[in-house]
């Protein structure tokens, strides 16, 4: 992964973004970063504290139906810890989004209080929706408004401009890009976000990716690689070896009996990030 991840995958517009999110940080009154459930500490951003200082923060452990429930827990343990407030979300079937409000008026509750006692009550909570790539932040916005408010997509970087929506109950939202760091510094960081889709597929060679990805599940879920493909004992053998099992099991053979490994590279990292291999969590404490 060393070479490929070398590429070049932090295009022109985020750097465009980032200066958009610092510039907009003063208009703001928290911050709710939005983070994938699976890779919760991947998927955080560390450029983001930098760029909004000291507001506060509410962080959305989104795809929680797709994450380790167990490990879910122990997540928003660690980030309440942290003195964030957290929400566990499911935007695809709208599980949790309601309580975002309410989560932002507790966490605000000082700053309303204040505001009602200089006679501003009712005054109208903005608050910034960061996230990395595909980590489904449109489609939470559009489940908390309601309605197709930003434009959803499993594709990274569909999202390029700023805009506020209003909730209609005293809470406007501002929709940001999705927006990456420039290095990857932990190597694991950027195979996670490869996995989900953070980084765009076209960039990396699939069949090491896949065999990353088989390898890290034999060793944390070997269970979910035996039940999905019928593979024993999978935690004694290497990604490549659990490739080729898998891609004999499904027929993946092309003319003269090879074994196609890039597309079953590619059938693994869509049923992985379609949750088709179970809840997991590859982010562990």
């Amino acid at each position: 992964m060393g070479e490929e991840m070398s590429i070049q995958w932090f295009p022109g517009h985020m750097a465009k973004a980032r200066r958009m999110v610092t510039d907009n940080a003063r208009l703001v009154d928290a911050v709710c970063e939005v983070v994938d459930a699976r890779v919760p500490r991947s998927s955080r951003n560390p450029e983001i504290g930098s760029m909004t200082g000291s507001k506060p923060r509410l962080i959305v452990l989104n795809r929680v139906d797709q994450a380790d429930p167990a490990a879910t827990r122990l997540w928003s343990e660690s980030f309440r810890r942290e003195g964030c407030a957290v929400l566990e979300t499911d935007s695809m079937h709208g599980t949790g989004t309601k309580g975002f409000v309410p989560a932002i008026r507790n966490l605000l509750r000082d700053k309303i209080a204040a505001s009602a006692a200089r006679g501003q009550a009712g005054r109208t909570l903005r608050v910034m929706v960061l996230g990395i790539p595909n980590v489904g932040k449109s489609s939470f916005i559009n489940r908390v408004a309601g309605r197709r408010a930003a434009e959803a997509s499993d594709r990274p970087g569909v999202t390029r401009g700023k805009q506020w929506i209003s909730l209609g109950n005293g809470v406007e939202m501002l929709d940001t890009p999705g927006l990456l760091w420039p290095k990857f510094e932990d190597k694991t960081v950027g195979e996670n976000l490869a996995f989900t889709g953070a980084v765009r597929d076209e960039i990396l060679d699939a069949e090491t990716l896949g065999a990353r990805l088989m390898e890290r599940l034999a060793d944390m879920y070997p269970q979910n690689l035996t039940a999905r493909f019928s593979i024993e004992e999978p935690q004694n053998r290497t990604g490549f070896e659990l490739l080729e099992l898998a891609a004999r099991r499904r027929g993946f053979i092309v003319s003269g009996g090879e074994l196609d490994l890039e597309r079953m590279s590619r059938v693994l990292l869509d049923e992985f990030r379609g949750g088709k291999l179970g809840r997991m969590t590859i982010d562990r404490i």
